[in-house]
């Protein structure tokens, strides 16, 4: 569910920005604005690819034993395409295992298979039928089926992004506090899941004329900040926006608000999406990124 953005550092270094903000100059701040059209530009390609998250089109929670799939209406899993009956995923504690119907095959990871584990393995196994992708996800503790569907009314629909203006005021430099150990962070979900994710320090900043510490957790070499804002559920969506910054260097990151952007689940009801902690509850306006989606009417 983690996806979509573009590391603040490429665009920064590309510009040549300065750890404090953009170098002087109309046409160096031209420049930085042209940098986040282009990142916002790439955040639409992928959010609508035929892989991006207004395909997703189902989540399907897995009970222990037998869950069996395809179009007939009195499966557990009904798909919208596909043969009346495709098969059966089968739970046993944390493992997952994929069963064709008797006398059938299923494509996985494009080759046909009657049975595999699908979970655990190193890598995600998708399995494909017509239009339909499905694979097996996590919310908190649960194990589940995403669906994804290319011709999915969410993405056929799809009116665009909105966006507040470029303000290279919203991109703003702050210092990083390490714990004194990693912390683990309980993050719930829209659903009510509880994911444990890993934070190794606070960041402090000014923001909207206030002093304020945020916590991000850890993604790779990047700091991911969920947070909402006086902002959340009126101009911006209510439940949360996300937000990377490049790792510190020096005891020092940038977090640049203009490359805020909403959660899957601000367009899609199928998807799950993790709400701010506390500490990124912020009580200022922050009036930079992407604006609450509105479909056309």
């Amino acid at each position: 569910m983690r996806s979509g953005t573009i590391g603040g550092a490429l665009v920064a270094a590309a510009l040549g920005l300065t750890a404090s903000g953009p170098a002087a100059g109309a046409g160096q701040a031209d420049e930085y604005a042209a940098g986040i059209e282009t990142w916002r530009a790439e955040r639409e390609r992928r959010l609508t690819a035929d892989d991006g998250w207004l395909a997703v089109a189902g989540l399907f929670f897995l009970r222990e034993g037998e869950n069996t799939f395809g179009s007939d209406p009195l499966h557990d899993i009904v798909l919208p395409a596909g043969p009346p009956t495709a098969g059966a995923f089968d739970l046993s504690g944390r493992r997952v295992a994929l069963r064709a119907a008797p006398g059938a095959t299923l494509t996985v990871d494009g080759r046909d298979v009657a049975a595999m584990q699908l979970h655990p393995r190193e890598a995600r196994a998708d399995v494909t039928i017509e239009d339909l992708t499905l694979f097996v996800h996590y919310s908190g503790e649960r194990l589940a089926i995403r669906m994804l569907d290319r011709n999915s009314a969410i993405r056929r629909d799809f009116s665009g992004l909105r966006w507040y203006p470029v303000d290279a005021a919203w991109r703003v430099r702050a210092r990083f506090v390490p714990h004194d150990e990693p912390l683990e962070v309980k993050i719930q979900n829209i659903l009510g899941d509880i994911e444990t994710l890993t934070s190794s320090g606070t960041v402090r900043l000014q923001l909207g004329g206030e002093q304020l510490e945020m916590l991000p957790v850890d993604v790779g070499d990047q700091l991911w900040f969920i947070f909402r804002d006086l902002t959340s559920g009126s101009d911006t969506y209510a439940a949360a926006r996300f937000l990377y910054a490049d790792a510190p260097r020096d005891g020092w990151t940038v977090l640049d608000f203009n490359r805020a952007y909403n959660p899957p689940c601000a367009f899609n009801p199928h998807t799950t999406c993790p709400l701010p902690p506390r500490a990124n509850r912020l009580p200022v306006r922050v009036e930079a990124g992407e604006l609450d989606y509105r479909p056309a009417p």
